[in-house]
């Protein structure tokens, strides 16, 4: 690819949007609470046109903005990015009644979205998630679903055995399963030993319990908690099938009423439906189910229900609704999966906070038989992993202009200070070994960023290599990152440590993008695979 370098324009938006970051987002990102969905921040970026940005600019534009953002309030950009992988496979594999009422909301800021991929079991391994979607019988059939169906290919009887776990499918590479070498989850937590941690970081809250990918809090894990009695089944189905009679194939169910179906009693609001299905009983498991799976069984012709969890996922539980990756066909490893489009109000679906490292909202859902139907397919049945992988392709690269934005911030902080502190008779920046160090911070940052922009121009302009340099481009922007600001606190000394200083902020949010969206290993693996794949094409090519 040529080089390149950004237009005038570009650099006085980028300008913009960092005085925009400045002085009206970091105040309210200020005033959010640790953990939780900031609401008025979501609100802002929507007002000033940030959120519809995100459905009509390229892939440039995209890290042109979370990289300005991340600069000046990470915050806001953590905002605006979750709202984007949330809502991108509504927007570009959606149907027209699935757009039209979901993303004006996103746009505006009166919706949250979430990306529901990750699993306890199935993190960087995506192809292993194994959410059920098992048939529905009881499913009412809506005008037009047998259409729809009939032009996805969708097939039940392919699906009539997903209920059963698929143990030999879980423990094969992802790279046998469907071209991808190690499918990332945008929320991923490693299940390998050597990327453990969650998708922020993490600690073990009071209780942990140790897991395969890492340790998450005992009081948090939806299987213990986030389970709807199995009492209550018949009342959140009669609401169920009450809201589609009232709502039709694209209505769910208000929050009030969900709640009251899913309890038994009157509406006590959608934070309060949520907190009592946390205390349900669980629900006893199938047999040969995996714990913690997540599945899609068939629901009638045209109709599964989802039962299993999801974690690590950004937003959860407060957001609006979540694109779920569920599986349809057992045994068919990433072939077997299907997007779903499932609102926070469906009976069933419950969902519990996780204390991260990086006090973003994060966390757990549990699905207990939530009823799906054709009609909140997203993309075509089975074929929910490209649904996945297109949206990552896009936001891998925005990854890591994340990171340059946060390393761009610790080696601005960095002049600033070296330029400021005196020692050993002079000014910090007179030492080479300091100077060294600093240049070297602003050699890596900006070698980061070129990477980010040639990704992304690759995106726009559909290169056939967009998988490697995507890959390349996280990769090394967010390694350097990682160095850039564990200098910067090398050089600033204790004061870098004190709570509430930029840098131990910066600190804490750096760690977790090597993790989420594809771990630094899986990224390695696929730019291999990427290498010796081209290199196969050329060898046959030459041959034939």
């Amino acid at each position: 690819m040529t080089a390149f370098s950004l237009e005038p324009a570009q650099l006085t938006w980028c300008e913009e949007l960092r005085a925009l970051a400045a002085e009206r987002l970091r105040p309210l990102a200020e005033k959010g609470e640790p953990g939780r969905v900031n609401r008025a921040l979501v609100a802002e970026l929507g007002s000033l046109g940030l959120l519809t940005r995100l459905f009509t600019s390229g892939a440039l534009d995209l890290c042109l903005m979370r990289e300005s953002l991340a600069r000046a309030c990470t915050e806001a950009e953590t905002a605006l990015a979750l709202q984007g992988l949330g809502a991108h496979p509504v927007h570009a594999h959606g149907t027209e009644a699935q757009r039209a009422r979901w993303l004006p909301r996103v746009s505006d800021g009166t919706a949250v979205a979430a990306f529901a991929l990750s699993e306890p079991d199935a993190g960087s391994d995506a192809a292993a998630l194994s959410l059920r979607a098992a048939p529905d019988a009881s499913a009412a059939p809506d005008d037009g679903r047998a259409d729809r169906a009939a032009e996805t290919g969708a097939d039940d009887g392919r699906r009539s055995g997903a209920h059963q776990s698929t143990a030999g499918d879980t423990a094969r590479p992802a790279a046998d399963r469907d071209g991808e070498a190690g499918p990332p989850s945008a929320d991923a937590a490693p299940g390998a030993a050597a990327q453990a941690g969650p998708r922020h970081g993490g600690r073990p809250a009071d209780g942990g319990a140790a897991t395969d990918d890492g340790v998450r809090s005992a009081a948090a894990r939806p299987g213990d908690r986030g389970r709807a009695c199995a009492g209550r089944t018949g009342a959140r189905d009669a609401g169920w099938s009450a809201a589609r009679q009232a709502h039709g194939p694209q209505g769910a169910a208000p929050r009030a009423g969900a709640a009251a179906a899913r309890h038994g009693g009157p509406s006590v609001g959608a934070a309060g439906a949520r907190d009592a299905g946390r205390l349900g009983a669980e629900r006893p498991r199938a047999p040969g189910v995996a714990p913690d799976a997540l599945a899609a069984a068939p629901d009638g012709t045209s109709g599964w229900r989802l039962t299993g969890e999801k974690c690590w996922i950004s937003n959860a539980p407060e957001a609006d609704f979540y694109t779920v990756f569920a599986r349809t066909t057992p045994g068919a490893g990433a072939r077997g999966v299907t997007a779903f489009l499932v609102p926070a109000d469906r009976p069933g679906l419950t969902g519990t906070p996780l204390d991260m490292l990086s006090p973003h909202p994060i966390g757990a859902l549990a699905f207990d038989a939530v009823p799906v139907t054709a009609d909140d397919v997203l993309g075509e049945p089975d074929r929910g992993f490209r649904v996945a992988m297109d949206t990552l392709n896009l936001f891998r690269p925005s990854v890591g202009a994340f990171a340059v934005g946060m390393a761009q911030a610790a080696l601005d902080a960095t002049l600033a200070h070296t330029t400021a502190r005196e020692a050993f008779g002079g000014r910090l920046r007179d030492l080479q070994t300091v100077s060294h160090q600093v240049a070297e911070m602003a050699l890596r940052t900006e070698a980061a960023r070129l990477m980010v922009y040639a990704a992304a121009t690759a995106y726009d302009a559909g290169a056939p290599d967009v998988p490697k340099r995507a890959a390349m481009a996280k990769l090394l922007a967010t390694e350097t990152a990682q160095y850039v600001v564990d200098q910067a606190v090398q050089l600033h000394g204790a004061r870098a440590l004190r709570r509430g200083h930029l840098l131990e902020h910066l600190y804490r949010e750096v760690r977790a993008p090597r993790i989420y969206e594809g771990a630094s290993e899986v990224q390695r693996g696929i730019v291999a695979k990427e290498l010796y794949r081209t290199l196969d094409m050329t060898t046959e090519e030459a041959g034939s």
